[in-house]
């Protein structure tokens, strides 16, 4: 017999304690992804005799990029609120307010809730631009790049953001609309009493598609040979699956209910863009060198340019 539907009424803490509520399950997912992510990092660096202690870079630089570009994301992408008495400006007349434009430092307050996946993406490339800048550069025999990093960081990342919506399933938040289908979720700690798509589910789903695909793209066919080839096909298959599930999925904020496409479709876009440019590139350029050790030696050599 088929469920008509699931009701979830999981309490997002683990362990209550302390003015802040404890240990929730969102924070200790969060932290897991990163350490996995970091792991799997490990792993890929060494098959490319890479310095040991790039990992432990990528690890530090990547974690605070997310999680500050997440926050700002939130702050400035989201927290659009109507005002009381619209500003006029020339001819231009202002509904929406932003509180942490005002007050920057209220960004800070992190356990109040509210991070951007948009948000850790583009705080993932500017620390990977400037990681990359002050140590990966040094050592040019490696030909590093931001999409170098990406092309081997995104294979964690598909981990990292398949804890973090299960961290949302946990939240009982960032669901769908309305359906009748035997899977819909009743997300009763957020009022709900009609069963709802859990497309927190739905992400995660893809996420591990995409992993399975970049993992397989790596190990198998040594995609990263062609710079950007990964990276673009991650790209790809998160932002256009995410930018179709948002059709589903109920608006984050007020502000959104009368846009054509909702912010979290429109700053999926340029990724879409540059998924389709950076596999095009892949293509057009001749492979990457690979890094081999000499038998008598730890430095590192390239084999030729064209060489299998």
């Amino acid at each position: 017999m088929l469920l008509d539907a699931i009701t979830w009424n999981v309490d997002p803490i683990i362990v209550h304690w302390g003015l802040n509520g404890g240990i929730r399950w969102y924070g200790l997912l969060w932290a897991l992804g990163i350490y996995v992510c970091y792991l799997i990092q490990v792993k890929l660096y060494a098959n490319e005799h890479c310095p040991r202690d790039w990992a432990e870079k990528i690890f530090v630089w990547m974690t605070l990029g997310v999680i500050i570009g997440a926050r700002v994301g939130h702050c400035l992408f989201y927290e659009w609120h109507l005002t009381n008495d619209p500003i006029q400006i020339l001819a231009w007349t202002i509904q929406y307010r932003n509180p942490y434009i005002e007050n920057p430092f209220a960004m800070l307050k992190i356990w109040e809730g509210g991070l951007s996946s948009h948000g850790g993406a583009f705080g993932l490339m500017f620390a990977a631009w400037l990681l990359n800048k002050k140590h990966f550069s040094k050592l040019p025999e490696y030909h590093t790049s931001l999409v170098w990093i990406f092309d081997r960081l995104v294979i964690g990342v598909c981990i990292t953001a398949t804890c973090i919506r299960f961290g949302n399933l946990m939240n009982s938040e960032i669901y769908g609309g309305p359906t009748d289908l035997p899977w819909g979720f009743i997300f009763v700690r957020d009022g709900q009493t009609v069963p709802c798509h859990p497309t927190q589910i739905y992400e995660m789903l893809y996420c591990i598609v995409a992993f399975v695909v970049t993992w397989t793209m790596y190990w198998h066919y040594k995609a990263y040979r062609r710079e950007g080839l990964i990276f673009g096909t991650f790209l790809l298959i998160v932002f256009v699956t995410r930018f179709l599930l948002e059709f589903i999925k109920n608006d984050q904020e007020a502000f959104e209910q009368n846009m054509l496409l909702n912010m979290g479709q429109w700053l999926s876009i340029p990724f879409i863009v540059w998924g389709i440019y950076l596999i095009i590139r892949a293509y057009k350029r001749p492979l990457t060198p690979e890094v081999v050790l000499p038998s008598d030696s730890n430095a590192p050599q390239r084999r030729g340019r064209n060489a299998k």
